[in-house]
């Protein structure tokens, strides 16, 4: 039996951030994946992402000013692409493990699953701990329909050697589109299958519907209100089939990929040997991020039902709340600054804090501004068409409550909004402020 003070389930940023942290200050620390250290947002997830968004933003720039002074569009190399991602993919994990073992924290490579409240069997090791945190991110869900395992993962799309003539992509969610709009750049035909009335749920609505119109420009098929429920395999293809409320409908794709979500990494580790209170959403937690019902237990993360968002800046948050609990004692609770988040399409699609929806369930008395601004000087000058904003103003404290962009670089004018719904800065304070033009955070004075 190997003893420690601290042992961590899962490599991510979550847990990264709670192993150095813990042994910093002299706590016997281990930590153990079943897959290369570095967790789905450096190896699987953001990070190769945005390589490969790197060369399709140059075709789509190429693109828009052809005729404007470019007289040539690139192409795409997918498998030059591939190797400039991979260079940043393959020395990660062993950068992560020396690290570990510098700090003096123990490293594992396999499974966990729990024998009793504070035991694990993680390989062929049985592990006790004062203190055993879960943060073992969140996995593609499993599609349980006929011919479900045909389907790809989105860790798949991020290392396909070549890129299909083909693809479609099951859900209307962020990575749906993502993907979508890159193969749809790289010259694929790709089509979006989603069992709900509009993709994107949780953003916006005004502002989704303009990411729908671009996405239709590019020439992604947008099916709705139509759940995927087989997968059959014919000669080099697969054929789905889709059931909407007045019809059966089938499509044909050189690849099909899972994109229905993805829910927490939990329900392999035998939970209830160790009296873990969950939901289908993740681990059932206090203020200080410690289970409800098993004290030697914590959790960040995706794997944690938080109110923060599954973004990696939220989950290494997360991280400083659980180690700093468990180093000092239950002192501090979490506490979510607003969260910024993007969708990596081309335009991008970026919000942070309230919808109006939400606003109004709150019983906020707000002024709504929402415009198009396709004939602003930054749109035209980069010939973007699809450039709109959505602001929601508390009429009574003229601070900001919620901001909703697509356009042009709104990944980096989002941040803006953030730090002002964080300072409750007012709407007039931010009106005259002078900012650097013509940049596109010059456009914020004008969206308020």
């Amino acid at each position: 039996m190997k003893e420690y003070d601290v042992f961590i389930i899962g490599s991510g940023m979550a847990g990264m951030t709670i192993a150095n942290k813990c042994a910093s200050k002299g706590l016997k620390v281990g930590i153990t994946d079943e897959l290369p250290y570095g967790g789905t947002c450096a190896l699987r997830g953001c990070d190769p992402k945005k390589v490969i968004i790197g060369a399709t933003e140059v075709r789509d720039f190429a693109k828009r000013l052809k005729g404007n002074g470019i007289d040539t569009i690139p192409k795409v190399n997918w498998k030059d692409i591939m190797a400039f991602k991979q260079s940043f993919m393959d020395e990660m994990p062993l950068k992560i493990e020396n690290g570990y073992k510098k700090n003096g924290i123990d490293t594992f490579h396999s499974s966990a699953k729990f024998l009793s409240e504070n035991t694990l069997e993680v390989g062929k090791d049985k592990v006790k701990a004062s203190k055993i945190v879960i943060a073992s991110g969140s996995k593609p869900r499993v599609l349980e329909f006929e011919g479900g395992h045909f389907a790809k993962s989105s860790t798949d799309f991020l290392n396909l050697a070549e890129l299909p003539k083909s693809l479609l992509f099951i859900g209307g969610g962020y990575i749906a589109f993502e993907f979508a709009h890159i193969a749809a750049r790289c010259g694929a035909e790709v089509t979006i299958v989603h069992r709900g009335e509009s993709p994107l749920e949780n953003f916006e609505q005004d502002i989704v519907k303009h990411l729908v119109s671009a996405s239709k420009k590019l020439g992604i098929k947008l099916v709705l209100e139509t759940e995927v429920t087989s997968i059959e395999k014919m000669n080099n293809k697969y054929r789905v089939k889709g059931q909407s409320a007045e019809k059966t409908a089938y499509f044909e794709a050189e690849a099909v990929f899972n994109s229905a979500g993805r829910p927490p990494a939990i329900f392999d580790l035998n939970l209830e040997k160790a009296k873990i209170a969950f939901t289908k959403k993740g681990i059932t937690m206090d203020k200080y991020l410690q289970s409800t019902s098993n004290p030697y237990i914590y959790t960040a993360g995706d794997a944690a039902y938080s109110e923060g968002l599954p973004l990696t800046p939220v989950a290494v948050l997360e991280g400083h709340t659980v180690a700093s609990n468990i180093i000092k004692g239950n002192s501090k609770e979490i506490s979510y600054p607003p969260m910024p988040t993007v969708v990596f399409t081309l335009p991008t699609m970026a919000s942070v804090g309230f919808t109006e929806l939400k606003a109004k369930e709150l019983n906020y008395n707000i002024r709504i501004n929402y415009k198009g601004v396709g004939n602003w000087f930054n749109a035209k000058r980069l010939n973007v068409e699809e450039y709109a904003f959505k602001t929601i103003i508390d009429n009574e404290t003229q601070t900001i409550l919620g901001a909703h962009l697509i356009g042009p670089h709104t990944e980096e004018t989002i941040n803006l909004f953030a730090m002002a719904i964080k300072t409750k800065m007012k709407v007039n304070d931010i009106r005259t402020m002078i900012f650097s033009y013509p940049t596109l955070a010059s456009d914020i004075t004008h969206m308020l």
